[in-house]
């Protein structure tokens, strides 16, 4: 199967294409379940609010704990096995697979101030979940080359944003972000989204729908709830 074809198959299951490549000794990509070794990576996850229709009308929404990981997982697994390829997953560890240097791999990503990979037309607002591992080299378009948005934004309005300084040059104090969220005078990053990620300008037509924003955040709470305390 061709890239394109590829890419078709991964959009008609509710997901996005994220860019591929041809993993290196250095990449960390495990072998086939065979020991073959990975001759194309595929990475797949959301752009926007592409996904967020076919995840809430899923079974695994109303499954806990971590609803979208069920989901992904399953989706993911019945793609790779169309296909007749193997699926990674950026959840599940420790040990965590390296998707972020994968991402970068992959396509035009790069680090943010705050800490999220930012893309040049989507900003902050995707994401990755899962990839599927093909034996077989599969000729791929070339990466686009486009420079982080990061690197001519002067004013970086993301870290001034958040109403605790949470972010700063000395990294992210996830206890502080905790500890705001928690309480009632968190309310508008909790139910609307993160104030730093909602104040970067690059992206903002792929913004995150309410509902998705309001789920992201809360499942983060949950998640780190000790952080805060």
């Amino acid at each position: 199967m061709d890239h394109a074809s590829l890419c078709r198959a991964v959009e008609d299951r509710g997901l996005r294409p994220r860019g591929a490549f041809h993993p290196r000794p250095e990449d960390g990509v495990p072998a086939m379940a065979d020991g073959r070794g990975v001759g194309t990576l595929l990475l797949v996850g959301v752009v926007g609010g592409s996904c967020w229709e076919v995840f809430q009308a899923s079974e695994e929404s109303h499954q806990s704990p971590n609803p979208l990981d069920r989901w992904s997982r399953r989706v993911v697994t019945e793609l790779a096995a169309a296909l007749g390829a193997e699926a990674l997953f950026p959840f599940g560890g420790p040990p965590f697979l390296p998707f972020i240097r994968w991402a970068q791999r992959a396509e035009d990503v790069y680090p943010s101030p705050i800490g999220p990979l930012i893309h040049p037309e989507y900003g902050l607002w995707h994401a990755y979940r899962g990839a599927l591992a093909f034996a077989e080299s599969i000729d791929l378009p070339a990466v686009d080359d486009r420079p982080s948005p990061c690197d001519t934004c002067a004013d970086k309005p993301c870290l001034s944003a958040c109403p605790v300084g949470a972010f700063s040059g000395n990294g992210y104090d996830v206890p502080a972000c905790i500890a705001h969220i928690a309480e009632a005078r968190g309310a508008d990053c909790l139910g609307g989204g993160c104030l730093a990620r909602r104040a970067c300008p690059v992206g903002e037509a792929y913004r995150y729908v309410s509902t998705q924003m309001d789920f992201h955040m809360r499942a983060f709470l949950a998640g780190n709830r000790d952080a805060g305390t």
